[in-house]
Formats: C-alpha cells, sequence, structure tokens
C-alpha cells in the first residue's frame, strides 16, 4: 500500500485558517478537537490533500506576522482558472492572475490568515 501525505500547520487561530480552507479553498472538515473550552485542531480534505489545523504552542504576536519562508503549500488542481473564480468569488487576496511558470505550470499565489502560503497550480 502506497502511503499518503497530510500536512498540518500551526496557527494562532484554528477556525480562520480552517475557515480560509473551507470558504476559500473548497475543502471540507471531518474532524475537530477542543482541550477544555478552546478549539485546539481540525481535519480537513478534498479528495486525498489532508491539511490539520492546529493550535499554536506559543502565543503569536500578530505584529510579527509574515508568510513564512522556505515552505509552501501547493494544491495540484484539474482546472486552474476554476479555483481561480473560486478564491475570487471568496473574495480573497492573491498575488495575481493565474501565471505560466517557466516550467510549464499555471499557477497562482496566496496566504491564509496565519500567513501561510498557497501555491495553486495545474497538475
Amino acid at each position: 500500500m502506497e502511503p499518503s501525505l497530510r500536512i498540518e500547520i500551526f496557527t494562532a487561530d484554528v477556525a480562520a485558517s480552517a475557515a480560509f480552507l473551507r470558504e476559500t479553498l473548497g475543502f471540507d472538515e471531518r474532524y475537530r478537537q477542543h482541550e477544555g473550552s478552546r478549539l485546539s485542531y481540525i481535519a480537513l480534505d478534498r479528495g486525498v490533500a489532508r491539511i490539520g489545523v492546529g493550535a499554536a504552542w506559543e502565543a503569536v504576536d500578530p505584529q510579527a506576522r509574515h508568510v513564512p519562508r522556505g515552505a509552501e503549500i501547493v494544491l495540484e488542481v484539474d482546472d486552474i482558472e476554476d479555483e481561480y473564480r473560486r478564491v475570487m468569488m471568496a473574495g480573497w487576496p492573491v498575488e495575481g492572475p493565474p501565471q505560466k511558470r517557466p516550467w510549464g505550470l499555471t499557477d497562482f499565489r496566496l496566504s491564509d490568515p496565519n500567513g501561510y502560503y498557497f501555491r495553486i497550480t495545474n497538475r
């Protein structure tokens, strides 16, 4: 059996990142966990793409937020124009419209409310 891959991101605002994934990128919520009254984890998926959103271990200063460097979350899709329309209809800011890249794929880029960098690309 082949392995599957799930990534987990840790944020100051679990609900905001999960809402971004649901409302902007079309993920479905599969599971949520609380520690006492605090929302601590939400598991989401879209097809075979799985992302877990967990509460950050340490408080994050909102003034210190920036797009993380050195990693990006890539969502490969069949129809890049449909995905771009989905994001535009959700009202989420993007870096620009889909662009054909030198490596032959077309993509567009955006960040979630907690600064995680997403690249949406065609297969």
